[in-house]
């Protein structure tokens, strides 16, 4: 049996002051599931930060917000440069004060035959999402350490972190790098008492990431085929997990990661695996024609 996502439970799941007093900082939060995630956290109180490349997005995210604009601020960086976030960062916290939260969410994703890639390319996908949530965890790290008082990380990273998948080669061992840096900082900064934990979404509907990975209604079907959930993931609900896991009542949780894809990777394994099934080059064509 299948559950439509219109008859899921809608009910309040926190107080509306769950985050109250906590000042988040979210890369990628002017679109997509950052967007999701910040207009949740603002809903429960919390001060947000968001950085992103495009100041015309961040714009209209901002002016979008329901309620908590008077606590959000936006600086146009890139994560790739860890001078320019530096400086963002700086001006964001003369804002809204110290950061003691962050989401790595900001990233990039395209489907390409591995021979076919590019060093540009899988240069430009690695150092968003590796190097990127590097740049970030280690100056909000450094920040949190010196005045004292600990905090809360989360990395968004995939199911074929561990899987591995075809088709999306610098996704997966950006990811992979990000999953076992979660772990290794979850260890190593415990101490600062600095929580890290990752979210491995499937998928969930979002204009960017739908138009470079599945742009046709054939190719969103087959992707709901695989899910045995039978539907694919709400932004709300992926927004509720965050909040768990930033908040105190997940205050004893770090170094985990939590899937949340209606059990797509124990069903199958490997996002695009499936690819591998057809002829290659009608698969190259599929690629051609989404660029």
């Amino acid at each position: 049996m299948t559950h439509d996502a219109t008859t899921l439970e809608t009910d309040p799941m926190f107080a509306t002051d769950a985050l109250a007093g906590r000042t988040i900082l979210v890369t990628g939060g002017g679109s997509g599931l950052g967007l999701s995630m910040t207009r949740k956290f603002l809903e429960l109180g919390a001060q947000v930060g968001i950085v992103g490349r495009n100041a015309g997005r961040l714009g209209n995210a901002i002016d979008g917000l329901e309620s908590g604009r008077d606590r959000v601020a936006a600086q146009v960086a890139d994560v790739r440069e860890p001078d320019q976030l530096e400086s963002a960062i700086s001006t964001l916290e003369d804002e809204l004060g110290p950061f003691d939260s962050l989401v790595n969410n900001a990233g990039g994703n395209f489907l390409s035959a591995s021979e076919d890639l590019s060093p540009r390319g899988f240069d430009a996908v690695v150092r968003t999402v590796l190097h990127g949530t590097f740049h970030a965890s280690q100056s909000i790290g450094k920040r949190i350490i010196e005045r004292g008082g600990g905090g809360s990380m989360l990395n968004i990273v995939t199911t074929y972190a561990w899987t591995g998948s075809a088709f999306v080669l610098p996704s997966a061992a950006a990811k992979a790098g990000v999953l076992a840096m979660t772990r290794s900082l979850a260890v190593e900064w415990a101490t600062y008492g600095i929580r890290v934990n990752a979210i491995a979404p499937g998928p969930f509907p979002t204009e960017g990431a739908w138009k470079a990975l599945m742009p046709t209604p054939e190719s969103q079907e087959q992707a709901r085929w695989k899910i045995p959930a039978g539907r694919f993931g709400e932004p709300e609900e992926l927004a509720n997990l965050a909040v768990f896991l930033l908040s105190d009542a997940s205050r004893y949780i770090t170094g985990e990661c939590v899937t949340i894809d209606g059990g797509e990777w124990l069903g199958s394994g490997g996002e695009f695996n499936h690819l591998t099934r057809l002829p290659r080059e009608q698969v190259k064509d599929l690629m051609r024609k989404m660029r």
